[in-house]
């Protein structure tokens, strides 16, 4: 009887430590040195990476590669099915980019920015075409962060 409750009680101890494996399911995500998106980066992982979990904070996921990459990761991100990668029969429809649709999410788009020129002829928007190409590295943000004293900053 002994030996049955060992058996038992050991095989479910390893079933509850068995390590949950979710997939990345966005086209590129960044581990974070810590669970915010304003923390560092510590790599880069792609589409279908599957990835173990090591520990839990709210929506975060702190995961590792089988590479040994590790970090945190928002589970918005993340999903539990394994994703399978395969060539379709037929082309993908090319769709809106990244930025296109960040900024219909805003309600803007080329229509709205027309409109706007139209409503200020003499409006300038040399200096906002300028600063949507700029780009800010995640080392200048955790400066500009800190140096401001922003919850997140750099710790």
């Amino acid at each position: 009887m002994t030996r049955i409750v060992l058996v038992v009680t050991l095989v479910v101890a390893n079933s509850a430590l068995a390590a949950q494996q979710l997939s990345v399911q966005v086209r590129t995500a960044k581990l974070r040195a810590r669970p915010s998106y304003l923390a560092a980066t510590t790599a880069g992982v792609e589409y279908g990476t599957r990835l173990t979990v090591v520990e839990e904070s709210g929506p975060w996921r702190k995961l590792r590669a089988d590479d040994g990459r590790t970090g945190w990761l928002h589970e918005s991100a993340l999903t539990t099915k394994k994703i399978k990668l395969s060539a379709g029969d037929k082309d993908v429809e090319v769709g809106a980019d990244q930025s296109e649709l960040a900024l219909a999410g805003k309600g803007f788009n080329a229509e709205v920015e027309e409109a706007f020129k139209e409503s200020d002829a003499e409006a300038d928007y040399t200096w906002v075409d300028r600063m949507a190409g700029w780009m800010v590295t995640p080392e200048e943000a955790m400066a500009f962060l800190s140096a401001g004293q922003v919850e997140g900053g750099a710790r």
